[in-house]
């Protein structure tokens, strides 16, 4: 396996409040992040950072997983635990109050990925049975899809589009969805923040993670599309692919 996580802020913004990472453990077991924080550039920037940095020790200190109850639990664990951390900061210094961030956590074993997620940041799968979206967004307009009062073409241009209903931080206690997906030699996983999938249709990422070249190379050609049409917002990228052999230059697992 191999993974690559880059972010950029954007061609309007001045600040970047996403942050991102890849972890491996001891086992050469693999964890990709991707964090998209709320609350103004301070705030933003401090939520974000803080899910990385407390996922980042947990995993340091952790054993490999041999199950995908192992994986979940951690996930579950580390991810309250993280968001009470969020939200006691919040609490304790006014300039970040109210702050908050998305979260997708995804754990990569050689037989099976767990992942865990909170907000709109998204994670994708691409195997021999397709491209599909695995996570599904904590937001106003989803849930109005899923309700019927709009249609999903509508969702992309609701001016409510950017209202989260679940978010890391924001109240003691938040959980993530968790899920358990089994897969193989030449599958792939996106995770991204919005940035990326406000700009960039679901088929046509699909055709860049389809591609026979670099992660690098995909992962900085997607921002660069997001960017050529707007860039109003941070714009993150995670991907992991579980490569017959190592790629040079990327975070090997």
């Amino acid at each position: 396996m191999n993974g690559y996580f880059l972010t950029d802020t954007g061609k309007v913004r001045e600040h970047n409040e996403d942050s991102g990472a890849i972890f491996v453990n001891s086992n050469n077991q693999l964890l990709a992040i991707v964090a998209d924080g709320m609350g103004g550039h301070k705030a933003g920037d401090v939520a974000s950072q803080m899910v990385i940095s407390s996922l980042g020790e947990r995993w340091d200190e952790d054993k490999p997983f041999s199950t995908p109850g192992d994986a979940e639990q951690w996930l579950s664990d580390s991810i309250l635990e993280t968001n009470n951390k969020v939200y006691a900061y919040a609490q304790e210094n006014e300039e970040c109050s109210g702050m908050g961030t998305t979260v997708v956590a995804v754990i990569c074993t050689s037989d099976f990925i767990s992942i865990a997620h909170i907000g709109d940041s998204r994670c994708y799968l691409y195997n021999d049975q397709g491209y599909k979206q695995v996570t599904e967004d904590h937001s106003l307009v989803n849930e109005l899809v899923k309700t019927g009062q709009i249609s999903k073409e509508d969702a992309e241009y609701h001016p409510r589009k950017n209202v989260l209903l679940r978010a890391l931080g924001t109240e003691v206690g938040a959980k993530p969805d968790i899920q358990t997906i089994g897969w193989d030699v030449r599958n792939s996983i996106l995770i991204c923040s919005d940035g990326l999938t406000n700009k960039v249709l679901d088929n046509e990422l699909e055709e860049y993670i389809k591609e026979d070249m670099e992660l690098k190379d995909i992962a900085q050609r997607l921002i660069d599309l997001a960017n050529e049409r707007g860039g109003e917002d941070n714009i993150s990228v995670a991907l992991v692919k579980f490569y017959d052999s190592p790629k040079e230059g990327e975070t090997e697992c």
